[in-house]
């Protein structure tokens, strides 16, 4: 797809462009109706298909690196969502019908090629459908985790990469699940126990009853508030460690926020909070949150440096930039 980037005649009523400086920029201009021509970047979308355990990739046809393999991927038409493009783009490169998991990342390529575009990719898995190279894709091929080839394209690396750490994660999680404990949302049966955890935080040991009954309401009518619980395995009930995690939508884009996170003093050690602050990491990636901040202040020696060796900054108010 070429797009051509510097007109010479005005689009609205014919006359030439001349170059003037608009909104501290130099820009095509007509000086007979006023029209400014301005170079905006082009939208895209990529899948990542999972399939047989790995992820598929095609092989460049057309003009921009043909013969390579990438990720199906391609601009979105006017009269369809990202999600539509998304999902034909998968049918027309590699011929299956896919289900849309959740986003994988957003990402600017003002290098082009061929033009200056943004690029929204998404975890996919086939619903239908059956693999074959389509559209301009010379071939199609599953390639397992360790096997993918140095893709052409930054966008695509940065995605792969992205993929690969939500595998870890996941798996993470599931050897979590095989051991002595497993994540979950909590529920509103839930309450006594984080009450309870809330408890050991010597940060809360000023609040009056009045202010843990406002704290139980709070947890009761939760709207923008996230909370995960470690529950313990063989033991119907019994949670072990919790985290909640607000919701802060700014002008620039969504925020989470982290002040309550807690683990039973027995189950300490044992991984408890690392796969709760996972849980929290994977739901405002979900989410497409940009940053997530933890309020360390209130948390022991101890506390401040199970954040920081996670990767959060060092500082009263943390954060951990997601994307």
């Amino acid at each position: 797809m070429t797009i051509s980037t510097r007109p010479t005649y005005c689009p609205q009523c014919g006359e030439p462009l001349a170059l003037r400086t608009v909104g501290s920029r130099e820009r095509l201009t007509c000086a007979a109706c006023g029209y400014v021509h301005y170079r905006n970047p082009v939208p895209g979308v990529g899948i990542l298909i999972e399939l047989e355990d790995g992820i598929v990739l095609i092989k460049r046809g057309g003009h921009v690196k043909p013969g390579l393999w990438a990720l199906p991927s391609g601009y979105i038409e006017a009269d369809e969502s990202v999600e539509e493009a998304a999902v034909r783009e998968a049918r027309e490169e590699t011929g299956l019908e896919v289900q849309l998991e959740d986003l994988v990342g957003i990402y600017s390529f003002p290098e082009g090629p061929p033009t200056s575009g943004i690029i929204v990719f998404y975890r996919a898995r086939p619903v239908g459908g059956a693999l074959h190279a389509g559209d301009d894709a010379q071939d199609v091929r599953v390639f397992a985790p360790d096997d993918v080839p140095e893709l052409p394209f930054r966008t695509h690396r940065q995605a792969i990469q992205r993929w690969l750490a939500l595998r870890q994660r996941a798996r993470y999680t599931s050897e979590e699940r095989a051991g002595g404990f497993h994540i979950r949302e909590a529920e509103p049966g839930d309450a006594d126990a984080v009450l309870d955890l809330l408890r050991l935080v010597d940060a809360n040991a000023s609040l009056t009853p009045g202010d843990w009954d406002a704290t139980r309401q709070r947890f009761g009518e939760r709207q923008t508030i996230s909370v995960f619980v470690a529950q313990a395995n063989g033991a119907p009930g019994q949670v072990i460690g919790f985290v909640a995690m607000s919701l802060v939508q700014t002008l620039t884009g969504g925020r989470g926020w982290i002040d309550d996170m807690a683990v039973a003093l027995d189950f300490r050690g044992e991984g408890v909070g690392a796969a709760l602050l996972e849980a929290a990491l994977r739901h405002a990636n979900r989410l497409a949150l940009t940053h997530l901040y933890v309020n360390i202040a209130r948390g022991s020696p101890a506390t401040r440096a199970f954040y920081q060796a996670a990767g959060f900054q060092e500082s009263a108010i943390t954060y951990l930039r997601i994307r």
